[in-house]
């Protein structure tokens, strides 16, 4: 079955705390509870039993007999969970005086009902169970119990290299030479319009990507974007403006208006667009309305599951399956990996002799279909390697797939992968049924949902929730049911995407079980009696049935709607047991949506991100289950005072403006804080930070620095990421000098509010292994110290400041070979003289910033044979982008001239032809011509962050040439035209115009 367990597991251990609590219960009540929990524990075992059996194949009474327990356990769950909260003194702690008094002594008048109600209810539970107990015994389930699935851990190092599909490079050539070229490889000069069609997993999206990044260099402008079956047109267009390139007011909020900026800025040039995943042909027909014709010439691509909308779209392309000898190449792939390491070429034949045969079988059910292939094998991969156990597989898959390759046989494979999962990680896989098509869902987010939900059990010692729900979370990611997506600096996943015919399937899993209640325009699920959750997803109508069902939602364990109107937004006075509320993007600034928010007792997650509330209510504080807590893009100034009494409270996260009162230190179950302002009127909570022992994520924003944060940040040993930053005043030297990294530290950014002395000592291979990110400013920097930094072993991005010109240290420095073999995004600041990259250094790096590249004074000296500056970028394999700043500083402008033509041809003698800026510094010319209009732009680029430069550098140049040419200042726009740089602002790699010539001088 799918929802196999229900709530019974946190059931059974609530059962087992209420028998031995403090909570003064009837004589003879602990026996019976004693009695149910032996009881539910044997029927979560049956439970199990039958869950590992397909839901078709199960008898009737089977089904029925388990949709029972299930439903009987929510509500056993709900009648515990409303006694302990009654059993509490909720909020008596902060009332004084008379008050106090009056509801303390109301409290325990209230005790001897409360004790009778449950002493009722655990004895109409019992004989519900009893009931349920004899309709099981007359309805026997015999069924045989499989072995536990074992995962195979070389899955985890193989799957960056499995994400691109075998044999995507012919389709890719095959289409753009049918489709986008007219004879000898030449591009189209005309618009055109191609659709690539065909079923969910075939690859469209596959292969129009694909397309996308090979023929972009060709184009002005370029942008890809997904539709779906909800689109949010508005977002949409808002989406293909800003991968344009093109700056808006984000107040615009009419389609309409968007539309017209987005003609008018394509009408003169070539682009080039994806739109992916188009299901109606009249929202298409409003996509096309933004996207004009013109003379300069356009290709649009679009992909969709309807032939019809292809047909109606543009030229219509039928996406074949893969041929036989590039699905064996994937399947053998995914589960034998690199086995035969001698081996260049792909396996296309089963190296298990005894395996051949039902390969082939199995192959042939796929079909070429990628997503069956890909499953399959992922499930394969996790069985023992016998020609029997592949046989199971093979025949429990159902038969069809040889004669046609419909929606319903695909949907049997991605069933029995389901099938195979742990009981937890089905339940956990199922709730991803809340979010849209094509939702992009944040890891932490979904994670503490789980948590919320009760889906995470404590059955590892020493591991927080959130660290099993990672667990989880990357089990998922291993047998291929979603889809991880990587920060790009970073390199963690921090996001997840469930492909669509996994979607579709889960959807109909949830809805049979009444798992989750979908609410949209498009394929609601009919509401049952009782709504367990519910999701309101981007409907025009859906706040009519938000009304319609606004008294089904008693019982409700989680409402999340995906932005809606404000009508949509359910009474929450109503959903007594809610755990989970999420009004991301709802706006409640002008509603009472949380004028009873104080009631939800039972609620453990509160999402209010970007709801436009000014303040939240006093009596949040009574929200004493409350684990997670989402407040950002909100204009509130302070939490409120009752927040400090949430001491279930395990993340909470706020914007840098928003303080937060005395008494933090009392949320001693804090794992992430973020942010965390500390300013002259919360200095006294500094000290309190160093209470929150259990904090793995911390982010804090410092008016300016304050020594008592290193005696904090030393009780502080589970940090996992730090982020400290300071909002003015000078900066500290050698303020976190005595601080030592805990030993599982991933990423630290520290770059902006104090200077280490020297490198420190914890920056070392053997006590900081998992390091990931490290962005920090080091005064004096030696050649010993950059090959410690080369020998951290996970090291993906590296910000590094040096003050060593002040301090007269003037070598240069070496990038030995073998050094920083996972770097992929490197910034040097302020290094004197150029550094060097030997062969065999930094592998993988795609991304060197060099800030100043060196001081071209202090670097005469440094040439090759030829005598022009050699920086040995041809030893940096993986390079895709360089950006450099020269400092002058006394130099003439001849010399700034040269040093800037050798990199320039440095960057083009590269065999990856990287994109490539060069700017050169004039503050300190000789000359004297640097004026405060230029020296103010280079100081708007100083200030901002390594993240942000890297997104507005391209645009903050072009708006240069703009501001200068308005205000006619020749002299100063002469110097900026020195700034060389060969990428347009949409960063295709094709080579931009040369600037214009400076305006005439004044009259």
């Amino acid at each position: 079955m799918e929802v196999v367990t229900g709530a019974l597991p946190s059931v059974i251990t609530k059962l087992a705390g209420l028998a031995a609590g403090e909570y003064n219960l009837q004589k003879g009540l602990k026996g019976e509870i004693k009695f149910l929990q032996e009881e539910l524990e044997s029927m979560k075992a049956a439970l199990e039993d039958i869950s590992r059996t397909p839901a078709e194949q199960l008898p009737n009474n089977d089904k029925i007999w388990s949709r029972n327990v299930r439903e009987l356990s929510y509500d056993i769950e709900d009648s515990i969970d409303t006694f302990m909260v009654q059993c509490k003194d909720k909020g008596l702690g902060k009332q004084h005086g008379l008050k106090k008094v009056i509801d303390r002594s109301l409290h325990l008048l209230m005790q001897p009902k409360v004790r009778h109600k449950i002493a009722k209810e655990v004895r109409e539970i019992k004989s519900r169970v009893m009931e349920v107990h004899e309709r099981r015994r007359r309805y026997e389930v015999n069924l045989g119990v499989d072995k536990p699935v074992t995962v195979d851990p070389r899955l985890f190092t193989q799957y960056t290299e499995m994400k691109e599909l075998v044999g995507i490079e012919e389709a890719r050539d095959e289409f753009i030479n049918n489709f986008l070229t007219q004879g000898n490889n030449v591009p189209m000069k005309q618009g055109k319009t191609v659709s690539i069609f065909g079923f969910g997993g075939l690859g469209k999206t596959t292969l129009a990507n694909a397309v996308y990044e090979k023929i972009r260099a060709q184009f002005d402008c370029c942008a890809l974007v997904s539709v779906s079956q909800t689109p949010d047109l508005k977002r949409l267009f808002k989406g293909l403006l800003n991968d344009f390139g093109k700056s808006i007011n984000e107040q615009i909020l009419d389609e309409s208006r968007l539309i017209k900026v987005l003609r008018e800025f394509l009408q003169d040039k070539r682009y080039f667009v994806v739109v992916d995943d188009i299901w109606d042909i009249s929202v298409w027909k409003r996509i096309r309305c933004a996207l004009p014709d013109n003379d300069v010439g356009y290709t649009i691509i679009t992909t969709t599951r309807i032939a019809d909308v292809a047909e109606q779209a543009g030229s219509a392309y039928k996406l074949k399956p893969l041929s036989s000898n590039n699905s064996r190449k994937l399947f053998f792939r995914r589960i034998f990996g690199n086995e035969n390491k001698d081996n260049n070429e792909e396996i296309e034949k089963c190296p298990d002799d005894e395996l051949a045969e039902v390969s082939d079988r199995i192959l042939k059910k796929c079909a070429g279909v990628p997503l069956a292939i890909i499953t399959m094998a992922s499930l394969l991969a996790c069985k023992v390697r016998n020609k029997l156990e592949w046989y199971v597989v093979y025949n429990s898959v159902g038969t069809g797939m040889e004669n046609n390759m419909d929606v319903e046989n695909m949907r049997k494979i991605l069933s029995f992968s389901y099938y195979e999962l742990p009981c937890h990680l089905r339940t956990c896989l199922l709730y991803l049924s809340m979010f849209p098509e094509d939702f992009e869902i944040d890891k932490d987010r979904l994670i503490r949902m789980w948590i919320a939900e009760g889906f995470i059990q404590w059955e590892k010692q020493g591991k927080s929730p959130f660290e099993i729900g990672e667990f989880y979370f990357n089990e998922l990611i291993n047998r291929s049911m979603i889809q991880p997506i990587y920060n790009f600096y970073t390199g963690m996943v921090k996001s997840c995407r469930i492909h669509d015919m996994m979607l579709d399937l889960i959807c109909s899993f949830s809805c049979e079980e009444n798992f989750v209640t979908i609410l949209s325009d498009i394929d609601s699920t009919s509401p049952s009696s009782t709504i367990r959750r519910l999701s309101l997803q981007n409907g025009k109508k859906s706040h009519v049935m938000a009304q319609a069902t606004r008294n089904l939602l008693q019982h409700a364990r989680s409402v999340v709607i995906f932005p809606a109107a404000v009508a949509q937004v359910p009474a929450a006075g109503s959903c007594r047991f809610l755990r989970v509320l999420d009004l991301e993007h709802c706006n409640l600034s002008h509603t009472d949506s949380l004028k009873y928010l104080g009631n939800l007792y039972q609620l453990r997650y509160l999402r209010l991100y970007s709801t436009h509330i000014s303040q939240l209510p006093e009596e949040i504080g009574n929200l004493q289950f409350l684990q997670t807590l989402d407040v950002r893009s909100n204009p509130i100034s302070i939490l409120p005072s009752s927040v400090v009494e949430l001491r279930n409270l395990m993340c909470l996260d706020i914007d840098e403006t928003t303080r937060v009162p005395n008494g933090i230190g009392n949320l001693t179950c804090l794992e992430q804080l973020s942010w965390l302002r500390i300013d002259d009127s919360t200095i006294n909570i500094i000290e309190e930070l160093g209470q929150l022992t259990e904090l793995r994520f911390l982010r804090i924003r410092l008016d300016k620095w304050n020594d008592k944060l290193l005696g904090c940040l030393h009780k502080l040993q589970k940090i996992q990421e730090l982020d400290i930053k300071v909002h003015r005043g000078p900066h500290n030297i050698g303020g976190l000098d005595a601080w030592v990294a805990p030993r599982h530290l991933r990423l630290l950014k520290a770059e902006g509010i104090c200077w280490f002395s020297t490198l420190p000592a914890w920056v070392n291979p053997s006590l900081v292994p998992d390091l990931t990110c490290l962005e920090i400013a080091v005064r004096e920097l030696h050649q010993v110290d950059l090959d410690i930094l080369g020998r951290l072993p996970a090291l993906r991005s590296l910000w590094l400041k040096v003050d060593n010109k002040n301090l007269g240290i003037l070598q240069g420095l070496i990038v030995s070979p073998g050094s920083f073999p996972c770097l992929e995004f490197c910034h040097f600041v302020k290094f004197v003289w150029p550094v060097v990259f030997q062969k065999g250094a930094m592998p993988r790096l795609r991304e060197l910033w060099l800030e100043p590249l060196f001081y071209v004074r202090e670097a005469r000296g440094v040439a090759s044979s030829d005598g022009g500056l050699d920086l040995c970028l041809g030893n940096l394999p993986s390079l895709q982008d360089v950006f450099a700043e020269l400092r002058c500083e006394g130099a003439s402008k001849e010399e700034a001239e040269q040093a800037k033509a050798a990199l320039t041809h440095a960057g083009d003698m590269h065999p990856n032809h990287p994109r490539h800026s060069i700017w050169i510094d004039y503050e300190d010319l000789d000359d004297g011509s640097w004026n405060d209009s230029a020296k103010g732009i280079q100081y708007i680029y100083a200030s901002l962050t390594p993240d942000v430069r890297s997104n507005s550098l391209f645009l903050l140049l072009k708006l240069c040439f703009v501001y200068l040419s308005l205000t006619r200042q020749q002299n100063s726009y002469s110097k900026i035209n020195c700034v060389c740089f060969f990428v347009p602002c949409c960063q295709t790699g094709s080579s931009c115009p040369p600037p214009p010539p400076p305006p005439p001088p004044k009259s």
